[in-house]
This record gives C-alpha cells, sequence and structure tokens, in this order.
C-alpha cells in the first residue's frame, strides 16, 4: 500500500520509459545504466516516503485502513436500534460465544422488538461482567442447565428441541449479537441483569428495581 501518488507516478512514467526504449524498430535494446539507477532510486524514495507517511498516522488510522472491508465488524463500537438499518448490514458470524448469545436472543425474544432485544442482550453481558455469575456468554446462558425449568433462561431447560426455523429472525439478531459483542454502549436496560415477560409475574421482580421496559420485556437490576 502506498500513499503517495506522485512518487507512484514518477515511477509509473519511468516503467514506460523503459518499456518503449526497449521496443526500438531495429531490434536493438535499451538498456541504459541511467535509467535503471533513476528507476531504482525513485523507487527507494517512493518507499521511504510510504513508511514516514504511515508513521506519522494516528493508531485510529491505522487500523481503518488497513482492515479489509468485508471484515470490519457489524456496527463496532455503535449502537444500532433502527431495524431497517440493522437489515442492511451484512449477515453477522462468529465464534461459539456469538452462536450462544445468537441463540439465546432468538429463543427468548426473536418477536421482540429491535431495542427490547439488545436490552436481552444487555442483560446477558451485565451478567458476564457481574462476579455473581460465570464469566463467559455461553457460561450464563446455560446456568443451571440440565434441571428441568431450574435454568436462568427457560429455553434451554424446558424440554423443547431447540430448532431455528425463522432465518430472518435469526438473522437479525445474529447482527444485534454481533455489533453488543463488538463492544457497543449498554445503555437500553439500565445496568439490568434480570428480565421477564408481561405474561408473567415472578416473585423474585419484587425484590429488584425495575430499571426499562421494552415491548412486552421488564428489566431490573439489585437495588
Amino acid at each position: 500500500m502506498c500513499i503517495y501518488r506522485t512518487a507512484l507516478r514518477a515511477v509509473g512514467a519511468l516503467c514506460v520509459a523503459m518499456s518503449v526504449n526497449s521496443a526500438v524498430a531495429d531490434g536493438v535494446a535499451s538498456t541504459s545504466s541511467g535509467t535503471s539507477l533513476a528507476f531504482n532510486s525513485a523507487l527507494l524514495q517512493a518507499e521511504r516516503m510510504n513508511r514516514e507517511g504511515l508513521a506519522s498516522l494516528q493508531p485510529e488510522r491505522l487500523i481503518k485502513i488497513s482492515t479489509p472491508v468485508g471484515r470490519k465488524g457489524v456496527g463496532a463500537g455503535k449502537l444500532i436500534t433502527d431495524a431497517a438499518t440493522l437489515r442492511a448490514l451484512p449477515a453477522a458470524t462468529g465464534g461459539q460465544q456469538w452462536r450462544c448469545l445468537a441463540e439465546a436472543l432468538y429463543f427468548e425474544a426473536r418477536g421482540e422488538t429491535v431495542k427490547g432485544q439488545i436490552a436481552v442482550a444487555e442483560v446477558i453481558l451485565n451478567r458476564v461482567s457481574s462476579s455473581r455469575f460465570p464469566d463467559t456468554v455461553c457460561g450464563v446462558i446455560k446456568q443451571g442447565t440440565g434441571r428441568k425449568y431450574a435454568c436462568q433462561f427457560t429455553y434451554t431447560c424446558d424440554g423443547h428441541p431447540e430448532r431455528i426455523s425463522e432465518p430472518a429472525a435469526f438473522d437479525r439478531v445474529g447482527k444485534i449479537a454481533r455489533m453488543m459483542l463488538n463492544g457497543a454502549p449498554r445503555n437500553l436496560s439500565g445496568g439490568a441483569t434480570f428480565y421477564h415477560t408481561t405474561a408473567v409475574n415472578p416473585r423474585w421482580a419484587r425484590k429488584f428495581r425495575r430499571t426499562a421496559r421494552h415491548g412486552v420485556h421488564l428489566f431490573y437490576a439489585r437495588s
């Protein structure tokens, strides 16, 4: 990668001149040592200017120009709550922790609004950050799994098979999971580490402080 076009144009011009000289009509090739030295000198100068230019750039700029376009993280460092904007982003991918989070959002909140889904993701990540819970996404989601209806996230212990039958819904929650794991701010749940839907009224909810509501989900934090 070279960012100094003037030097590159000089090198390109020398290349053209050498090509013309080597294809003279009488078949005698011109291999002037002066031209060769000039070419090497220009090439070395361009390389030196390129190194100096890169050294002068801020780290953020270096990261930006060195990241392949197709590999930029979805919503890296930014919170996207608009459904249309989210839909236009490329499909998200990731490792085991991403998959755990995407599946949790799918089974727990796929019918919720974007903000509601983000808030559920925040609860999971807030738990990861808390010493009261496991320190990985998969650990938080699978806490208590194996004992029917004794788990933290019902879909992991309700005895029903976990099948993803709505690809479009999983595509959206996959992007949200990637965005949140990429470091998007968590400001929709009010720091919650618990939630439930309006269809139930668990006893533990009376002990905690309600911090937010999004769609049919209510969010709580320890007082």
